[in-house]
């Protein structure tokens, strides 16, 4: 996020802010992210609280529903949230802030092991009777066999690496839930799948490190197949005619996969 982004943000809802957290003494824009408007970290005397927020005529202010509702349930793998404030025309979330950098998915990376640790964890979380999108609606127009993606699991879905948190003592927490999705549980291992794959992993690397989860050992292997083709097409929709570097990156590592699983989006 812009340093200049707070700037827009009216004295009255930083007020608001700082009665929720008690008087800041430091504000820290954050500077990775997609989906907010507001990023920061707000410094008090007692401590560090994480602020993300939307206008509250914003597309996506959904989102910040969504991850006030799922918080609870995944206690312990993701920051918990503090408040929810909605005044002045703005959805604000207050989270405990996290002292850790963005995993690293390179091949050589210590993180991997982490990551693979926390989608166990994850793999373990009762799905909660929520209004969550199922991945069979999600991928139902980039597949021919969607009910292949069908399942009672609890699913991040956006294995970004920015969205996994790496803490000081090597833990592993997943932040940004605004796509948290119903379906097969193996459908998140093969999410990460793609990002180590763009992170500088074979697809024979990246699906030797899903496989030691337990929910891969579950995956139908046609189902895996379909999955794959239908994510190259997703990635091969969503970067265009005229890729960005990062879409770029994404689309080939789709197309990689479903070409290792046997199919392509071509």
């Amino acid at each position: 996020m812009p340093t200049d982004r707070l700037t827009a943000v009216p004295a009255d809802v930083l007020a608001a802010i700082a009665e929720a957290t008690g008087p800041v003494v430091k504000t820290e824009p954050v500077g990775s992210g997609f989906n907010s408007e507001i990023a920061a970290r707000f410094h008090t005397e007692t401590g560090t609280v994480f602020v993300k927020g939307l206008r509250a005529d914003h597309p996506r202010v959904w989102t910040q529903q969504r991850e006030a509702e799922i918080n609870p349930h995944v206690r312990g793998i993701a920051p918990r949230l503090l408040w929810r404030l909605e005044t002045a025309g703005w959805d604000l979330l207050g989270f405990e802030a996290v002292d850790g950098r963005h995993a690293d998915y390179a091949p050589e990376s210590a993180d991997v092991p982490a990551v693979a640790t926390l989608l166990r964890r994850l793999g373990q979380v009762p799905c909660p009777d929520l209004p969550l999108k199922t991945m069979p609606d999600r991928m139902a127009a980039y597949s021919d066999t969607p009910e292949l993606f069908a399942g009672e699991a609890l699913l991040h879905t956006d294995w970004h690496n920015t969205n996994v948190l790496i803490q000081n003592d090597g833990g592993a927490l997943l932040v940004d839930w605004a796509w948290a999705s119903q379906g097969a549980r193996w459908i998140d291992p093969a999410l990460w799948v793609l990002w180590l794959i763009a992170g500088g992993h074979t697809a024979v690397q990246a699906e030797l490190w899903a496989s030691a989860l337990p929910a891969w050992d579950e995956a139908p292997r046609a189902a895996v197949d379909a999955f794959a083709q239908a994510s190259a097409r997703l990635w091969q929709e969503i970067a265009g005619a005229d890729p960005d570097p990062w879409t770029q990156r994404m689309e080939a590592a789709a197309e990689t996969w479903a070409s290792h699983r046997g199919g392509s989006a071509r």
